[in-house]
């Protein structure tokens, strides 16, 4: 008995998994700035910062969770889901630091309607994977683990939206670009922008998997 009271139980997954959530909807929504001021150079250094700053405090959580897993005894729920969906979280905060820099080393010159919109769904996505994964410590009440199932419905849809402006962009491009080497970049940026939304559905996935066993 004495020796059961002494090893690590829970520990505060549930909080570090809502913290790594909002630092990926603060990487998005800085991202999402950077790209309505990309005309202005220090406004859109600024944001790539932020980006990035907001893309480090989300490894040092994942790094905490990983670390926290091998350390704790009884976890809330199973200790495989719990590091799957910490590192598919971790993820998307990579995908969309990577949507910056890769802006900055093909040398975007201007932002496009189909960027714009791909980066607006994104935003969309990060914040109802958020919404998603605070209600994950609440499953044991049946409205809870409801909402989180209609969450996840929603950024699916998000992705199939996201998924339908794509094939357009490349059709247009592929269309109207005389360029070959502006169409290869802006080709590029698009198809990562919807990775994105693809990265936020399997997040979705594999918070749904945790709701129908653990409610």
């Amino acid at each position: 008995m004495l020796f059961g009271k002494l090893l690590p139980r829970e520990g505060n997954f549930f909080e570090m998994f809502n913290q790594h959530a909002e630092r990926i909807v603060e990487a998005a929504q800085a991202f999402a700035q950077m790209v309505a001021h990309y005309n202005e150079p220090h406004l859109r250094e600024r944001y790539a910062q932020d980006v990035d700053n907001a893309e480090r405090a989300a490894d040092r959580i994942t790094h905490e969770v990983n670390k926290a897993v091998h350390k704790t005894f009884i976890t809330p729920i199973d200790r495989e889901q719990i590091h799957t969906l910490i590192n598919t979280m971790d993820d998307v905060a990579d995908l969309i630091q990577d949507s910056a820099e890769t802006m900055s080393l093909y040398d975007i010159r201007e932002m496009t309607e189909e960027i714009t919109r791909l980066t607006d769904l994104s935003v969309k996505s990060v914040e109802r994977m958020r919404d998603a994964v605070k209600l994950l410590n609440k499953l044991a009440d049946a409205a809870t683990a409801e909402a989180a199932l209609k969450t996840c419905e929603e950024i699916d849809r998000l992705e199939s939206d996201a998924d339908r402006v794509l094939r357009s962009a490349m059709s247009k491009l592929f269309r109207e670009e005389p360029d070959v080497r502006e169409l290869i970049k802006l080709k590029a940026i698009y198809e990562l922008l919807e990775t994105i939304t693809d990265k936020c559905e399997d997040v979705a996935n594999l918070i749904e998997g945790i709701v129908l066993e653990n409610s």
